[in-house]
């Protein structure tokens, strides 16, 4: 999984998949999930991000992760 924040237009995109998207479905205003050919969802796509979540920080509770790799631009 991983987290693409854009600054430029205040959007964040969870990847969750490496399958490419296929079709897109708004859930709510300025929220999209993306899904692969099969109907999996691959991705979440939320517009205007900083008014939505708290981009400040991440937090995870008993996650299985062997690996983290945090990159700035």
């Amino acid at each position: 999984m991983k987290f693409h924040y854009y600054p430029e237009t205040d959007s964040l995109y969870i990847d969750l998949s490496n399958r490419s998207s296929s079709d897109s479905q708004e859930v709510a205003p300025g929220v999209v999930l993306d899904f692969d050919a099969e109907g999996a969802l691959v991705g979440i796509d939320i517009e205007n991000a900083s008014k939505i979540v708290d981009l400040s920080r991440i937090e995870a509770e008993e996650l299985p992760i062997s690996n983290l790799s945090l990159n700035r631009s």
